[in-house]
């Protein structure tokens, strides 16, 4: 059985990634963690089915319309869409998914996380992929830091 960290380096080794739930507001968190990721050369696609386009890049209703396909998939919805889009994902053929958190539930649902394991998707079920970055702002780090101080870190 792998473990969180190791769960958490594949789907970061991975090179091309949805991510579900990217808000239209430019100014929101997770448009500055897309960002994020297209500076650090991913090849990411949005996917928010009232938008065109996220960033400059073509934006998808659904993940699976994308074309090519993903690797992984991060979801930033609540927790209420959670449960549909990792049976979108499974139905897409994506194997894995990180069900995103930083302050809050994030997009964590339980039952998500249930079908994820029951229907072999590798599932990261919490943590902002931030703290997991080399060079991340201090922010972030503190974040990491705090996690492993209060022993909510993976191992």
């Amino acid at each position: 059985m792998s473990t969180k960290m190791t769960l958490i380096q594949d789907f970061l080794a991975q090179e091309r990634i949805a991510v579900v739930g990217v808000s239209r507001d430019e100014k929101d968190f997770s448009r500055g963690l897309f960002r994020e990721f297209c500076n650090r050369g991913y090849d990411v696609v949005p996917v928010n089915p009232e938008a065109a386009a996220i960033e400059g890049r073509l934006c998808f209703a659904h993940v699976q319309d994308i074309r090519p396909s993903v690797e992984g998939a991060l979801l930033m919805t609540s927790p209420e869409l959670t449960d549909k889009v990792v049976r979108d994902c499974a139905e897409a053929g994506i194997r894995r998914v990180w069900l995103y958190r930083g302050v809050g539930p994030g997009a964590v649902s339980e039952s998500a996380v249930a079908f994820c394991r029951d229907n072999d998707i590798e599932v990261i079920d919490g943590y902002c992929p931030y703290m997991f970055f080399s060079n991340t702002p201090f922010v972030h780090k503190a974040h990491g830091f705090m996690m492993k101080l209060m022993g909510g870190y993976p191992k």
